[in-house]
C-alpha cells in the first residue's frame, strides 16, 4: 500500500471510529439533557425463530428521574406507568392491574435506559455499526443472567428513533419513535395511577 492509499484508509478509519464515538455521545446527551420527552411508536415483537411478528403502537411519555408512561392503544389497550415509586401495568381487557416496586422493576431494563438516571452503572455501551438508517448504541446490561440479553438504542438526525429489545429468549421487539418532543412540561398527573374501580390488583 503507497502512502496515499494508507493515508485514505487510515482516514477514513478515525472518521468511521469518530462516527461511533459519537453514537455514544448521543445517547449519553440524551441521558443528560432532555429531562423529559414524549413519543408516538409503533413495536414490533418477533419470535425467537422470526416466524411470528406482533405489532402494537401508542405513546411514550417520561420525566427523569424514574417516571413514565407507555399507553398502547392497539391491537389492545394497555398501560404501563411509573410514579417513581411503583410500577403499574393495567389490562384494560381483562380489568386487571399488576404492581411492581420500582426497585425491583426498573434495574437493566429498557425503560431504564430512555427514563433512569443511572445510565452507565446499569449498562455497558459502545457503538454499534450504523444500520436501517439509524446510527447505532449498544447497550449491554452489567447484570448478568437477567430478563435482557441486549438493547439497542438508534438515533436519526441526533435524535432517539428505535430502540431494539432482545430478551433473554432471544424475542425481539423493535420501537420506532416519532414526532418525538423533548422538554416539555408534562402534568404529575401523566404518572399517577389508580386502578380502577373492580379491578384485580396483584401485588408483586
Amino acid at each position: 500500500m503507497n502512502r496515499k492509499a494508507f493515508i485514505v484508509v487510515l482516514g477514513l478509519l478515525l472518521a468511521g471510529a469518530a462516527a461511533r464515538a459519537d453514537s455514544v455521545d448521543l445517547l449519553r446527551d440524551f441521558a443528560s439533557n432532555v429531562k423529559s420527552g414524549r413519543a408516538a411508536f409503533t413495536q414490533t415483537v418477533t419470535s425467537a425463530d422470526g416466524k411470528k411478528k406482533k405489532e402494537s403502537s401508542g405513546q411514550f411519555e417520561f420525566v427523569r428521574p424514574n417516571r413514565f408512561r407507555f399507553t398502547y392503544a392497539k391491537p389492545f389497550e394497555q398501560q404501563i406507568v411509573a410514579d417513581g415509586q411503583k410500577v403499574w401495568l393495567y389490562d384494560v381487557d381483562l380489568n386487571q392491574v399488576t404492581v411492581r416496586p420500582l426497585t425491583q422493576a426498573l434495574g437493566a431494563t429498557p425503560a431504564a435506559l430512555l427514563a433512569g438516571g443511572t445510565l452507565d452503572k446499569e449498562f455497558d455501551l459502545k457503538a454499534a455499526p450504523a444500520a436501517d438508517g439509524f446510527d447505532w448504541v449498544q447497550a449491554t446490561p452489567r447484570l448478568k443472567d437477567g430478563p435482557i440479553q441486549s438493547l439497542r438504542v438508534g438515533f436519526k438526525n441526533a435524535a432517539l428513533a428505535a430502540l431494539e429489545i432482545i430478551d433473554a429468549f432471544g424475542q425481539r421487539s423493535l420501537l420506532r419513535f416519532s414526532a418525538l418532543e423533548q422538554n416539555v412540561r408534562l402534568p404529575d398527573s401523566t404518572f399517577q395511577f389508580t386502578p380502577p374501580p373492580g379491578a384485580d390488583v396483584i401485588q408483586q
